[in-house]
C-alpha cells in the first residue's frame, strides 16, 4: 500500500509536509493493522517538522500536546495527530518523560516506542520501515518490547497494561523476556491513576479474548490485590461484548476467587461510572441470593431491581455455573414485560375514573402488577377490570 491509498485527509497532511520539504510518515498502530489485514483506525503521522512549523502549515491545527511535539489536524476523515521526531530523557514519575528533545531522526523516534509491532512507519512508495523486527513479530504473533523491556516499562508503567491489552485484542502472546519484565516491574503499576488502568482493563474486557483480563491480576499489576488468576476468567467470552456485562462477569470471577470481597468497592476504586457501579452492586445481591429459574422469577427481579441490575446478575451467573442465565433474561426482556405500574393497561387516571382515590390507586396498582408479573397475558384493560370487579365482589362477600 502506498500513500495514494490513504484516506484523503491524512494523505493531504503528508502531502503538505513533504511538499514543504519535511520528512513525514504514517506510523504506529495504523501500519500494524494494515499489515495484519485489519481495518486501520486513525492515522498518526511522525515528521521532522517541529511543532511550530506544523502549526504554520495547518492553520486549523490544534496544539493538543505541544510540549511533546503533538499537533492535531482536523480533516474530513477524522483528526490526524502529527508528532515531531523526538528523543525523551528521564521518567521520574514512571509515566511521562522529564524532557523531550526534537533533534531525532525517524529510527531514533521509533526506538522510543513501546512494542516492535507499533514501531514501524510507511514510506511513500509503500516500503515498510521496520528497524526493530516488528513484521517478524506480527508473523510470530507476539508482543515484544523495543529494546530492553525493563527500561521500556520503567519509562511508562502503563505499557505493561498495554502489553496485556494488545495480546487480547490481536490474539498474540508475550515474548518471554517481555513477560518476565512485566512480572519484575509490576510494582511500578501502583503509580498509575485508576482512570488509566480502567481504560486498559475495559479495552481488554471488550476484546475477543476478555479472559486475558485475568493476567492483570496474575501478573501483579493490580495494586493492593492478590497476584493470582481469577477463577472462571476465560468464561467471560460467554457474555456479550458490553461494558456492564463484562465488568459484572469479571467481578463475579474475582469474588469467587477471593481476590475482592465487594464488587462495588472494587469498581468504584477503578473509577467506573456510578450507573455501572449501582447496577453491579444490585446485581451482586441478586446473584448471591439465587438467580431466578423461570420467566416469572425474572419478571419479579426486573420489577424489583431493574433491567441493568438483572443483566449484571445474569452475567455473574453465566461465569459461575449458570451459563444460560443471560439468554433466559433476554428472552423475558424481548417480550417487553410489564414490570412497573406504568406498564399496566389500566393507568392511575383510569383507576381514579373508576372511583379509586389517593392511596387506593397505588394499592390497586400494586395488586394488579403482582398478578401481571405471574400472568403477563392478563395485562389487558378488560382482564384488569375483571380482576378489580372480582376483588370488589370478594370484599362484599366478606
Amino acid at each position: 500500500m502506498t500513500w495514494k491509498e490513504l484516506p484523503a485527509g491524512p494523505g493531504r497532511c503528508l502531502e503538505i509536509l513533504t511538499e514543504a520539504g519535511w520528512a513525514a510518515y504514517p506510523v504506529g498502530g495504523w501500519v500494524r493493522d494494515l499489515l495484519l489485514g485489519r481495518e486501520p483506525g486513525d492515522v498518526d503521522v511522525c515528521t521532522a517538522a517541529r511543532p511550530e512549523t506544523v502549526l504554520e502549515l495547518f492553520p486549523s491545527a490544534v496544539p493538543t500536546g505541544l510540549k511533546h511535539g503533538t499537533v492535531t489536524v482536523p480533516t474530513a476523515d477524522g483528526a490526524v495527530e502529527i508528532t515531531t521526531f523526538r528523543r525523551e530523557t528521564g521518567y521520574a514519575d514512571g509515566r511521562h518523560p522529564d524532557a523531550v528533545i526534537f533533534d531525532a531522526g525517524l529510527t531514533e523516534d521509533l526506538a522510543r516506542r513501546d512494542f516492535t509491532i507499533n514501531a514501524m512507519a510507511l514510506a511513500e512508495d509503500g516500503t515498510v520501515i521496520d528497524p526493530f523486527g516488528g513484521r517478524e513479530d506480527l508473523e510470530r504473533r507476539r508482543i515484544r518490547c523495543v529494546g530492553e523491556p525493563g527500561r521500556r516499562f520503567g519509562e511508562d508503567a502503563l505499557r505493561m497494561f498495554r502489553a496485556v491489552r494488545f495480546a487480547a485484542q490481536l490474539g498474540f502472546d508475550w515474548e518471554e523476556n517481555t513477560a518476565a519484565a512485566i512480572r519484575r516491574q509490576a510494582p511500578l503499576a501502583a503509580r498509575l491513576s485508576a482512570e488509566r488502568v480502567r481504560v486498559e482493563v475495559e479495552k481488554t474486557l471488550l476484546s475477543p479474548r476478555p479472559g486475558l483480563a485475568g493476567a492483570f491480576f496474575e501478573l501483579g499489576l493490580m495494586a493492593g490485590l492478590p497476584a493470582q488468576w481469577p477463577e472462571g476468567a476465560f468464561s467471560l467470552t460467554r457474555l456479550p461484548a458490553q461494558g456492564l456485562e463484562r465488568w459484572a462477569g469479571l467481578c463475579a470471577c474475582l469474588l469467587e476467587s477471593g481476590i475482592i470481597s465487594d464488587c462495588a468497592a472494587f469498581l468504584s476504586g477503578m473509577k467506573l461510572d456510578r450507573r455501572t457501579v449501582r447496577a453491579c452492586r444490585a446485581g451482586e445481591v441478586l446473584w448471591r441470593t439465587g438467580l431466578p429459574g423461570e420467566a416469572g422469577g425474572w419478571r419479579r427481579a426486573l420489577s424489583r431491581c431493574g433491567a441493568e441490575a438483572c443483566r449484571a446478575a445474569a452475567a455473574m451467573g453465566a461465569v459461575t455455573g449458570v451459563p444460560a442465565a443471560p439468554a433466559a433474561l433476554e428472552k423475558v426482556l424481548a417480550g417487553d414485560p410489564c414490570v412497573a405500574p406504568a406498564g399496566l393497561a389500566l393507568s392511575g387516571g383510569d383507576l381514579a375514573a373508576l372511583g379509586y382515590s389517593g392511596p387506593e390507586v397505588g394499592r390497586a396498582q400494586r395488586r394488579l402488577l403482582d398478578h401481571v408479573l405471574d400472568m403477563p397475558e392478563d395485562n389487558t384493560r378488560e382482564r384488569l377490570l375483571a380482576l378489580l370487579k372480582s376483588e370488589e365482589n370478594c370484599d362484599r362477600d366478606r
